[in-house]
């Protein structure tokens, strides 16, 4: 996989756009700047526009394509993120450590999730904020029809039980599947069937 991401992040063109997504835009507005994490961030849309908003920025994926693009783009919006390379079950933070962590569009596998994630709210304070926006299962249909990208294998998906038990952990103040016009680069765009969460570290 770490070669099918470099390949993908490989062209000049920043494939899934320069603009931050719209959930986090939203997000990130109710919320007082702090400690943020981004996972399998790519080539680091949200987390400059993080950095734009005062966001102190961690951020990883194993692409080395993606970061060399994430720091270009910090470097042309004149702010500082922090990325590393790594494999997202090799990367280790200080528990308590953030005030939010936002997963835009993190597909794993079941297993892979079961290890990985429980680690990473681990990383979040008692109070801090999970935002994440995926694929549903339902977005399959939606990719036939429209054409609006995602994984294409059922097991990378997510419903919202799926949501519920991997994160016991946090109280949602927003946990819903909705439709929603993708308008992020190439690979995203068009009618789209996502999961959305905002959800509180108890």
């Amino acid at each position: 996989m770490q070669s099918f991401w470099n390949e993908r992040y490989s062209q000049d063109e920043y494939v899934y756009g320069e603009s931050p997504n719209e959930w986090l835009k939203e997000c990130l507005a109710g919320l007082t700047p702090g400690k943020i994490l981004f996972p399998a961030e790519g080539e680091g849309r949200n987390a400059v526009y993080a950095a734009q908003c005062d966001w102190e920025v961690e951020a990883f994926d194993y692409s080395d394509a993606g970061k060399r693009k994430a720091e270009q783009l910090a470097r042309r919006n004149g702010v500082r993120i922090h990325y590393q390379v790594a494999d997202a079950r090799d990367v280790q933070f200080p528990e308590a450590s953030f005030d939010a962590i936002a997963m835009i569009f993190t597909h794993f596998p079941e297993p892979m999730r079961n290890e990985i994630f429980p680690r990473w709210i681990q990383w979040l304070k008692p109070g801090g904020v999970l935002i994440l926006e995926c694929f549903s299962v339902g977005q399959l249909a939606y990719q036939q029809e429209h054409g609006s990208g995602g994984p294409r294998e059922p097991q990378l998906l997510y419903t919202l039980d799926t949501i519920r038990d991997e994160f016991p952990g946090m109280d949602p103040s927003v946990l819903e599947e909705r439709e929603v016009m993708l308008q992020e680069g190439a690979f995203h765009a068009g009618l789209g069937k996502v999961i959305r969460l905002i959800g509180v570290k108890r």
